[in-house]
């Protein structure tokens, strides 16, 4: 099996088309050959932190049976064809699964052991994802707090890549980061006094009717992001 996330930008003028695609393309992904799991997610302003949507880049994740599976869906699906005709950039990154607990959507997604022989060392990229759909009444809680501290994540020591990505506005999100070494991602989580406090309140006031967080070693990634591959080096 296979973890993929991609993040895709728009070409202008293909906002609305983009936008419709969060209610349609769902239909036809699950029907594709070989796709276990998949989640079509839009992004917010601000690299995807911000409160208002960011209608130019959207994210797919998916769990594959394998890799041919991916293969084929990224090199000749008809719906992943319309994405790359009207999409300015993508970057796509593939994943395998170190650690996970929770559930999305009442299951846990990447709960499946990987064919990778070692775990990755201290000194090698990896991804975390972090998922939760939040309480109405602690939405505004919720966004006092965490928008700041998904900020100042984009700038900590060690990330290559950090966005805010979301199934429904407002009340069910996700980030996604990538770090030049699990490493610099511990330093961070154990250190950053705001990503500590947070965590704490979430425990606290119970913002979420549902969580999931997990770790992936990064295997490769191909395409680009603001015009540039977050795991390129030199």
């Amino acid at each position: 099996m296979l973890t993929t996330l991609t993040l895709f930008t728009l070409r202008p003028g293909c906002r609305r088309w983009g936008l419709a695609q969060m209610g349609t393309s769902p239909g036809l992904l699950k029907r594709v050959a070989g796709l276990r799991f998949f989640q079509l997610l839009g992004s917010g302003a601000a690299n995807g932190f911000g409160f208002l949507p960011n209608l130019d880049r959207y994210g797919l994740l998916a769990v594959w049976a394998d890799e041919a599976a991916a293969a084929a869906f990224f090199n000749t699906h008809p719906l992943w064809i319309k994405y790359q005709e009207r999409s300015h950039e993508i970057w796509t990154a593939d994943l395998a699964p170190l650690r996970s607990h929770g559930l999305w959507d009442k299951v846990n997604p990447f709960d499946y052991q990987p064919e990778v022989p070692t775990p990755p060392t201290l000194a090698e990229p990896v991804a975390v994802l972090t998922r939760a759909s939040i309480r109405l009444a602690k939405a505004p809680r919720f966004w006092r707090y965490v928008e700041p501290t998904s900020r100042a994540l984009a700038q900590a020591a060690g990330v290559r890549l950090a966005i805010g990505l979301g199934e429904l506005p407002l009340v069910r999100q996700a980030t996604f980061s990538v770090w030049e070494s699990a490493e610099a991602m511990q330093q961070y989580a154990y250190r950053d006094a705001g990503h500590r406090e947070v965590i704490q309140l979430t425990r606290r006031e119970g913002w979420y009717s549902e969580e999931l967080f997990a770790r992936f070693r990064v295997l490769g990634s191909t395409g680009t992001v603001d015009g540039a591959n977050p795991l390129a080096t030199g």
